[in-house]
């Protein structure tokens, strides 16, 4: 018999697509294209667990279908290989990052070859390549050397805004830069020294240099960025992060911030991830205003959306980074506000945010005056409130806000109430912070909340103490990291100190070696390790790495054209590949490398480089595979372990055991003797002569023993098995667990599919030539149509549903007919590749089955001719008739009252009432 023999199958199909280059996409554009896009993977030492390729198979099932259906499909796939495991790989054991990438990398393409996935893998890239980051420190450059005009909406060439200063100074710009950027005419830029001019300029630069708070990792020796501080720890490794003030390379993200919520409306992306963003970027209107520090000439300026809560404000707060703590703090309460400053470092601006239980404050001593009642108001140190969002001053208003009011509360500070009515009581649960009239609020007095608040933002500005504001929650992005598995930053300082960028000529700047990949000792960044490492020998280079969303974030367009020398990708190819189609990828990355990467795109359609805004038309969050852990029961004080079941009659120790040597949750107790040295004498108290385990659903990873490697599951049940078994888990966007022992069922699946085409003299390939019966077309055009409707929607697992119905009905029937078999093995194709190809080779045909185009749904072959009604008398059915499914409702009732049975159980009355429902029921009341 010719059984379905996977892995020879398999491995002959996956050397023909290499052989025949199946997959090599190049613009044509006699064709339509699709470009389909999984984000790039990070090639870890731990290779792929089962739960990793579950989006690559999503997206390699559309890219088939689309091949099919045929468009021109760029399927690529490359590595995000720059990153911090491989550092601390090296910091540990010497060796080089990139001979640890390198490694990760082949293991990574093996298990990625395995499964069949039509990536076209002439277009690969990888970030830590020269040849790649090259154009990496090139888009740097063009950012660098660019400015945001506001009035324009876009970014310019900085060689514009420097024609504008010397014909009219800065006075008329509009520009986004940073807020203390002075004012001056012409004449006075033409008088400053270079350095002052330079200064000036990286004001305005879209990547600048400037002292800001940053999250410092001491144990990681860098920078991190919010999106990877998780509860004050570094997401990596869980160690502690404090908030410092360095010098460090920033993008003015902020410059886009109203593009990048405007173009959330232009793109399907899901909702949740939308508002991930929109909270992240967080655009909030309202107003600035001045408050006077009493003995000082120092004037606070806060940003409020409530102007209209003014008269409320009974205290002030202030971010423990604010430059001015020091010199607000009095000497009385110095030593009290340092020690709350130290202990603020230690707690991430993520951490503070959503922390709302913890009340913590200190005094400074020193007093505000309110700009209206010119009465003293209490300046107090608050780590809720963040140096980088506002202005890092809040006006407390206890009686509108909620962490006011627990503040106050916590400190006994006056609560002034500023409103009346129903829902004005913030210590009520009914609390609404916009009801009612306002009250104690002088000339405000007797309005609502919507009257009152342009009338203040009004009064402000009259009087000249703030002013109308629209403010963003989203900081300008830090842009260095100080490590050295990164692109290095192609700029030098020269003899006075300014930030000068390469020659684009002088690109890539290649990484240089170090002795070691560690600070150095006056605590300079690895790079600084580097003997001779300088700018014409004389001129040191920055030091520090790009982060790790720099490559990842113009990655899409490389693919296009990944071999140029000349530029970053041809035009000709951008403008044919355009936007991405399809993404796939993890909702973890919606406020990093999403963002930035629909930033950098901005930024390159506003200069002139692609026709496009958006990187990304569509996007899916694929949900997570969850392990299936396994438990041994160790009875306390012993080496015995005893059986799930029997696991109450003693006290013992619940330990997670490998799953790899547990089936249907039945331990086998030799292997688990030689897992760990320390179980080769174990005992079991066995139930049935077996030892059966616990099971509970997890988070899959090493430590829990619950990881399951795609490569034994390929070698155990085949490469198709593997990609149908992780589609019918459920939706694609749906997190769920894996459970090998599910996995038998769509193996027998694809054997049963095998054995429709071999049904011949000891299971020989056997085929009819026989034209197709109605019903038989009925069934494999029914799941053309629900397939062919599931891929447009995504849903991938109802397709795997309908396949094993599909073939279900046609071996009850016993169809073996080439109609019906040629069409069924296409629709399955873009699933399980591997047989489908094989299949359609049997059938005699000598080009892949990617070139066979995706039947197309004849829906006259799902009409019914005929339909069997039910007949109800007073209720009860009495008879069924077959009757042509286009009946009239007239002859429905027609044949209806001529039923023998219908006859008889009327007795010759005439019914009251005849109610046909066509293709449903006739029902008579007699």
């Amino acid at each position: 018999m010719a059984e379905y023999n996977f892995r020879d199958i398999e491995k002959k199909w996956q050397a023909y697509w290499e052989e025949n280059s199946t997959f090599n996409a190049q613009v044509d554009e006699s064709k339509k294209k699709y470009y389909v896009l999984d984000m790039f993977p990070y090639p870890s030492g731990a290779g792929l667990h089962v739960g990793h390729p579950l989006g690559y198979i999503a997206s390699d099932i559309v890219s088939r279908f689309k091949k099919q259906q045929g468009f021109n499909v760029l399927h690529p796939m490359g590595f995000d290989s720059f990153g911090l495991p491989a550092e601390q790989y090296a910091i540990q054991t010497g060796q080089h990052p990139a001979l640890t990438t390198e490694t990760n990398i082949s293991r990574y393409k093996e298990q990625l070859g395995i499964i069949g996935f039509s990536f076209d893998w002439d277009k690969e890239v990888r970030t830590s390549s020269p040849e790649y980051y090259k154009w990496t420190q090139w888009i740097f450059l063009q950012i660098f050397n660019s400015w945001y005009d506001t009035k324009a909406d876009k970014a310019k060439k900085i060689d514009e805004l420097v024609a504008l200063f010397e014909t009219e100074g800065n006075q008329n710009i509009k520009a986004s830069c940073d807020e203390d950027t002075p004012l001056f005419t012409a004449e006075a830029w033409k008088n400053m020294a270079r350095k002052e001019q330079q200064d000036i300029l990286m004001k305005y630069r879209l990547t600048f240099l400037s002292e800001t708070f940053v999250n410092w990792c001491p144990e990681l020796g860098t920078v991190l960025a919010n999106d990877e501080v998780i509860g004050g720890v570094s997401e990596r490794g869980g160690h502690p992060v404090e908030r410092k003030k360095m010098w460090q390379w920033s993008m003015r993200i902020t410059a886009y911030a109203d593009r990048l919520l405007k173009g959330l409306e232009e793109i399907d992306f899901s909702e949740p991830l939308k508002d991930m963003q929109r909270n992240w970027i967080g655009k909030s209107h309202g107003c600035s205003l001045h408050f006077n520090v009493e003995n000082s000439e120092r004037v606070l300026e806060v940003f409020t959306t409530r102007a209209d809560t003014v008269f409320g404000v009974s205290f002030m707060t202030m971010a423990p980074e604010h430059e001015w703590v020091a010199e607000l703090t009095t000497d009385e309460q110095r030593a009290e506000v340092e020690a709350y400053v130290e202990q603020a470092k230690n707690r991430s601006e993520r951490e503070r945010m959503t922390d709302v239980k913890t009340v913590s404050g200190v005094f400074t001593g020193s007093y505000a005056i309110h700009p209206f009642t010119g009465k003293k108001v209490p300046i107090w140190i608050a780590d809720y409130v963040l140096s980088g969002y506002g202005t890092g001053v809040v006006m407390a208003v206890p009686c509108s806000d909620t962490r006011d009011y627990a503040f106050a509360s916590h400190f006994d500070l006056p609560v002034v109430r500023i409103q009346e009515g129903e829902k004005t009581d913030i210590s009520q649960d009914d609390f609404d912070a916009k009801a009612g009239k306002m009250i104690n609020s002088d000339f405000l007095n007797g309005m609502s909340v919507k009257e009152a608040m342009p009338a203040m933002i009004s009064k402000v500005e009259e009087m000249g103490i703030g002013e109308a504001k629209v403010q963003y929650k989203m900081r300008d992005a830090v842009f260095t990291r100080q490590r050295y598995w990164g692109e290095p930053i192609p700029v030098y300082f020269d003899e006075e100190g300014v930030a000068c960028p390469l020659d684009e000529s002088q690109l890539p700047l290649n990484l240089p070696e170090v002795d070691e990949y560690l600070p150095t000792a006056t605590g300079e960044p690895p790079l600084g390790r580097a003997a001779g490492w300088k700018k014409d020998g004389k001129y040191s280079y920055e030091l520090s790495t790009m982060p790790g969303w720099a490559g990842s974030s113009w990655y899409f367009l490389r693919y296009m054209d990944p071999k140029n020398g000349e530029a970053f990708a041809d035009p000709k190819a951008m403008a044919y590949w355009n936007q991405v189609d399809l993404y796939i990828g993890g909702a973890e990355h919606a406020t990093g490398h999403l963002l930035y990467s629909r930033f950098w795109t901005k930024f390159l359609y506003d200069i002139g480089y692609i026709q496009f805004e958006e990187p990304f038309k569509k996007l899916i969050n694929q949900g997570m595979i969850q392990g299936r852990s396994n438990f041994v029961y160790r009875v306390n004080g012993t080496n015995k372990f005893v059986s799930h079941s029997l696991r109450n009659e003693h006290e013992t120790t619940r330990l997670h055991v490998d799953v790899n040597i547990v089936e249907n949750d039945q331990l086998d107790i030799e292997a688990f003797k030689t897992w760990r040295p320390d179980f080769k004498d174990a005992e079991f108290i066995l139930e049935d002569g077996k030892y059966i385990c616990g099971a509970e659903v997890e988070k899959m990873s090493k430590s829990k023993f619950n990881v399951v490697n795609p490569d034994d599951i390929v070698n155990r049940f085949g490469a198709d098995t593997f990609r149908l078994y992780e589609m019918f888990l459920g939706p694609l966007e749906q997190f769920k667990p894996w459970n090998t022992n599910g996995i038998d069922g769509v193996y027998k699946f694809l054997k049963k599919l095998w054995r429709l085409f071999h049904g011949g003299a000891n299971g020989a390939f056997q085929v009819s030539d026989e034209k197709a019966t109605k019903d038989e077309l009925k069934i494999v055009h029914t799941a053309i149509k629900k397939v062919t409707d599931d891929l447009e929607r995504f849903s991938f697992n109802t397709s795997v549903s309908n396949f094993m119905i599909c073939v279900n009905e046609l071996q009850t029937k016993k169809c073996n007919k080439r109609e019906v078999l040629t069409d069924l093995v296409k629709i399955v194709a873009p699933y399980a590749p591997h047989i489908a190809e094989e299949l359609w080779t049997l059938l005699g045909n000598k080009e892949s089955i990617t070139k066979a185009g995706f039947p197309v749904c004849n829906e006259a072959y799902l009409k019914e001719d005929a339909f069997l009604y039910p007949v109800m008398i007073n209720g009860k059915m009495r008879a069924k008739i077959e009757l042509p499914a286009d009946a009239s409702k007239e002859e429905i009732e027609k044949a209806a009252l001529a039923h023998e049975n219908v006859v008889k159980w009327t007795e010759g009355k005439t019914p009251k009432r005849v109610i046909v429902v066509p293709k449903k029921i006739v029902n008579l009341v007699i």
